[in-house]
C-alpha cells in the first residue's frame, strides 16, 4: 500500500491490480543497476537502459522503475529519450542518478559506431562517452546540458561517467577509459565546474592490470584486453574512500573495489580484491530507509538481473554481509537463467 499511495503522489499511471500483483526484482532484466533512495517520497527507485517490450516507448534512452520495498516494483516508464540530431545514436548504458545543487543529474553513457575517432589501431574505434541531462523531479523528464557534449574529450573512448564530490564541496567525474582504445583499460577522473562542464584535463587514477584478480581477455585482433567498469565512490565511516569497480577475473565478470591511500581522488590507489565474483558486477552502494547499508548488482552477465547484498562498513572497507535473496528469491545460479528457467526458456 505505501509503494501505490508513493506512486500515486509521485504522479504515476498505477496500473490496474498493480497493488496486488506488482513486478518481482526477479521478473526485471537490468545490466548496471542505480538505486536511488528517494527520501520525501520513501520510495526506491531503479534506472537501467529502456526496454520498448516493458515501457512500450521505443525511443533510446533511460527508463526507471519504483518500488517501496526493493522487491516489489512499478511497471517502469522512460524518464529520458535522446533527442534526434544529438552525435549518438546508441547505448543508453550505465545511467546514474544524482543530487547535485537542489536538482537531479543523469550520468548515462552513448555512443555512434559510425563516429570513427582517432588514432587508428587495429579495431574500429568511435565516439563513447558519459552524457549529462537535468531534471527538477527524480523521474524526469531529464534534458540534456551542455548541447549534449560530454565533459570527456571527442577523441577519448569512455564510459560509466559517476559524480563524485570531494571533501572540499568540488564535483569530479570519474569513469572509464575503454580498453578498445587503451588495451589497458584506466580508471580517470575529470574535475568539473559547479555546472559540471569540464574544469581540466583528465587525471589517471589506475589501470585494470594493476590488480592481481584481473585476467586479460584474448580479441579477435590478437591482443589482450584489460577491463574498467563501473567505478563508484563510497567514503566510509572513518573518512576511508573506497571505488567500486569490476572487470573480468578467472570466473567470469567480477565486483572488487579499491581504496585511496591518501582518502583522495589523488590516490594512490591499493587494491583491495574482489568482493563478489561468479559473473557478478558493476554494483553501487546506497542506505536502505531502514539504515542499512546495500550494494546492489548485475548477475549473470547475460540476462542479468540486480542482485542485492546486505553490505558492512568496516571503516577500512566495505564487507559483504550476506545476499539478499528475500529481495529475489534467487541464490547464486547454476547456469546464466534464473532459478527454475531452463536455458531453452532464458
Amino acid at each position: 500500500m505505501r509503494m501505490l499511495l508513493a506512486a500515486l503522489l509521485l504522479g504515476w499511471t498505477v496500473p490496474a491490480g498493480a497493488a496486488a500483483a506488482p513486478l518481482l526484482t526477479s521478473h526485471l532484466r537490468i545490466h548496471d543497476p542505480w538505486v536511488v533512495a528517494e527520501e520525501s517520497g520513501k520510495s526506491y527507485w531503479l534506472f537501467s537502459k529502456n526496454d520498448p517490450a516493458v515501457t512500450g516507448d521505443k525511443r533510446l534512452g533511460i527508463m526507471a522503475y519504483a518500488s517501496g520495498d526493493l522487491a516489489h516494483w512499478q511497471r517502469p516508464r522512460l524518464v529520458f529519450a535522446l533527442p534526434e540530431g544529438n552525435w549518438a545514436n546508441d547505448g543508453g548504458w550505465a545511467p546514474e542518478v544524482h543530487r547535485w545543487k537542489g536538482r537531479w543529474y543523469l550520468f548515462a553513457t552513448f555512443h555512434n559506431e559510425k563516429a570513427a575517432i582517432g588514432p587508428a589501431t587495429n579495431r574500429p574505434l568511435y565516439r563513447r562517452a558519459t552524457l549529462l541531462a537535468v531534471a527538477d523531479r527524480i523521474d524526469g523528464p531529464y534534458t540534456l546540458i551542455h548541447g549534449g557534449e560530454p565533459p570527456t574529450a571527442a577523441g577519448d573512448m569512455t564510459l560509466d561517467g559517476t559524480l563524485h564530490v570531494d571533501a572540499a564541496g568540488k564535483p569530479w567525474m570519474v569513469y572509464a577509459h575503454e580498453w578498445m582504445q587503451t588495451g589497458v583499460g584506466t580508471v580517470e577522473a575529470m574535475p568539473l565546474k559547479g555546472d559540471l562542464s569540464p574544469a581540466g584535463k583528465p587525471r589517471l587514477l589506475f589501470r585494470a592490470n594493476e590488480a592481481d584478480w584481473v585476467v586479460g581477455q584474448k580479441q579477435p585482433e590478437g591482443d589482450t584486453g584489460y577491463v574498467t567498469d563501473g567505478p563508484e565512490l563510497f567514503r566510509t565511516r572513518t573518512g576511508t574512500l573506497l571505488m567500486l569497480w569490476s572487470s573480468w577475473g578467472k570466473d567470469g565478470y567480477v565486483q572488487a573495489q579499491a581504496r585511496s591511500k591518501s582518502g583522495t581522488l589523488a590516490g594512490p590507489w591499493e587494491q583491495l580484491g574482489p568482493l563478489v565474483e561468479r559473473d557478478s558486477g558493476h554494483g553501487m552502494i546506497f542506505r536502505a530507509f531502514d539504515g542499512k547499508l546495500m550494494m546492489v548488482l548485475h548477475r549473470p552477465f547475460k540476462r542479468a538481473i540486480a542482485k542485492f547484498y546486505e553490505m558492512r562498513d568496516a571503516g577500512d572497507r566495505i564487507e559483504v554481509v550476506r545476499e539478499a535473496v528475500e529481495l529475489d528469491g534467487e541464490a547464486y545460479p547454476t547456469h546464466g537463467c534464473p532459478m527454475g528457467v531452463d536455458d531453452a526458456g532464458c
